[in-house]
């Protein structure tokens, strides 16, 4: 038997890492990542789906609040502002894709912008800290997708 189990040592992996593991080449994708993510976001605004769950989503409002794209007079709870800004990058599908079959950045990157626009003012992350969530992000995503059964799945069925 393993002295620890899968989820333990994946814990553990993401647990250790920091930013000064962010190789120069890493950090110019997640840039470029981050940029193609937020301009698909931007234009998913315009999306019928991205209203329909802007509207729905106005019934969620609270002091500590997160931005939602497109929209400078419109804060919701940073889960929220993840949800609606997450729905408006994969509405137009146009996002970053890997094999297995999956979009990572429409799912990190509204969620780590979210996170990081309701720290307090005294307490704001840097964007090399962003970057790291976001990379950490991306890692968590990859790692269970490969350990999924049905993420091998998806070449077969398309």
């Amino acid at each position: 038997f393993p002295s620890q189990t899968v989820t333990g040592n994946f814990a553990k992996v993401i647990h250790g890492l920091n930013a000064n593991q962010l190789t120069d080449q890493v950090i110019q994708r997640s840039k470029r990542m981050i940029l193609d993510t937020l301009g698909v976001g931007l234009l998913g605004t315009s999306t019928e789906v991205c209203h329909k769950v802007t509207q729905y989503s106005k019934i969620y409002s609270s002091d500590l609040s997160s931005t939602i794209w497109g929209h400078l007079d419109f804060r919701l709870p940073p889960l929220y502002a993840a949800f609606v800004n997450g729905v408006a990058v994969h509405s137009m599908d146009f996002d970053d894709t890997w094999h297995p079959a999956t979009h990572p950045s429409g799912a990190v990157l509204p969620a780590v912008i979210a996170l990081a626009e309701a720290f307090p003012q005294k307490k704001k992350i840097s964007g090399l800290d962003l970057l790291l969530a976001f990379n950490v992000g991306i890692e968590v995503q990859g790692r269970l997708l490969h350990f999924s059964r049905e993420a091998r799945n998806i070449p077969k069925r398309y």
